[in-house]
């Protein structure tokens, strides 16, 4: 009796989405991955020192956001698609090359580089789209998912590509339209005319791979703050002033590694996994987590300050800097906090009205007692978060809204 024929791999067989029962650990691809974005925050922290004040700020959140967006929609790709999938494995590659192309443009992004900035960051989200809608083609709904996503991007390409011709404020208002285009998508779930938005049966995310994926990012900007510290160390002044300032720099970041993981940072993947609505956590993470990450690159850009001269009078623009990072860093800390309790701690907005408190004070002084005052507001924080958990069980996660 003759063999019946073979019919196809299984590889090609199936669509490369993610199988329902499978272990959604993070892969090694994935870490690998996150290497690029070492060099690009701390090219955003350079940016902001070297063009300290209202426009740099403004031109350094502008390349941020850009940046984590990239970083963002590819963890949810490998967390609907299977990442151990050849062809997912080249994807995440392809988008790989194309951070770290853009991430050289950062330093001129709003110079002559403007083009290889917002050419590449067009072309890592169209290609996937492109790359995606044929490889699902089997699986209508999913290919559905990838054309809307693919849509909205598409339009923010317009403002993306026409910033990178115009030139000053006209780039930074175009490239602010795009990066709205993109954030507003993902929120409203990109409907389309006649397509609808995306089910919320496809916005299912997993507890275990989404909260590892965004725990690590955050150490990642972390290693910004450890790497500006370890870069930084002056050797013109007397080792009492370079010692002291590196101390201070390493307690602020040990403090917004402890405030960070108390508790929320630890039950993130038990609050997902309880929640009957666990897609409200893929609506509202990439938003609390920016605003975390840009309160310690702005705090790195702070130690690149204090570390090069902690002496002298503070300027206000300085100030701003050594004490608008912890207290973004705390404000988004809020929003995480009330993603998973659904509840806020006094602490968080007691140590916003500190920092703004002693903000006046700070510009009589020099650079590294303001800095030594924002450790100490976050060390005010971290002691409350320590004396409400004291002997008391560990918190559940808040029930589903």
């Amino acid at each position: 009796m003759p063999n019946a024929a073979p019919g196809p791999p299984p590889d090609r067989a199936h669509p490369p989405v993610r199988d329902p029962e499978s272990p959604r650990r993070v892969t090694l691809l994935e870490l690998f991955f996150d290497l690029v974005y070492v060099v690009a925050l701390a090219l955003v922290s350079r940016g902001l020192v070297h063009h300290i004040g209202w426009e740099g700020a403004l031109q350094s959140l502008i390349v941020l956001m850009a940046v984590w967006w990239t970083w963002a929609i590819t963890t949810l790709v490998t967390d609907m698609y299977d990442p151990e999938r050849p062809e997912i494995k080249l994807l995440i590659t392809a988008v790989m090359f194309g951070v770290l192309l853009m991430t050289t443009a950062i330093p001129e992004a709003f110079d002559r580089r403007g083009l290889v900035f917002a050419g590449t960051y067009v072309a890592i989200h169209l290609g996937r789209g492109l790359f995606l809608i044929p490889a699902v083609r089997h699986h209508r709904q999913t290919q559905k998912r990838a054309a809307r996503i693919f849509i909205w991007f598409a339009v923010s390409t317009v403002p993306w590509l026409v910033g990178a011709f115009a030139h000053d404020d006209a780039r930074e208002a175009l490239w602010a339209v795009a990066l709205g285009i993109d954030y507003l998508g993902f929120r409203l779930a990109y409907p389309v005319p006649g397509l609808g938005a995306v089910p919320d049966a496809q916005r299912n995310v997993t507890a275990e791979h989404l909260s590892e994926r965004y725990q690590q990012f955050f150490i990642i900007a972390l290693g910004d703050a450890i790497l500006t510290i370890g870069t930084m160390f002056s050797v013109n002044h007397s080792e009492v002033e370079n010692i002291g300032a590196f101390t201070v720099a390493f307690g602020t970041t040990l403090l917004l590694w402890r405030i960070y993981v108390h508790k929320s940072g630890q039950l993130l993947p038990e609050a997902i996994a309880r929640s009957r609505q666990p897609n409200r956590f893929l609506l509202t993470a990439p938003y609390t987590h920016l605003l975390m990450v840009a309160g310690v690159v702005t705090t790195a850009a702070g130690f690149d300050l204090v570390l090069h001269e902690p002496t002298g009078r503070t300027p206000p623009a300085w100030a701003a800097v050594i004490l608008g990072g912890p207290a973004l860093f705390l404000t988004g800390r809020a929003c995480f906090e009330y993603e998973v309790f659904s509840r806020v701690s006094l602490s968080r907005p007691g140590g916003l009205l500190a920092l703004l408190t002693i903000a006046p004070g700070v510009l009589f002084v020099a650079p590294v007692w303001a800095a030594l005052g924002a450790m100490l507001v976050l060390a005010g924080v971290a002691v409350a978060d320590h004396r409400r958990s004291r002997g008391r069980p560990p918190e559940d996660p808040a029930p589903p809204h």
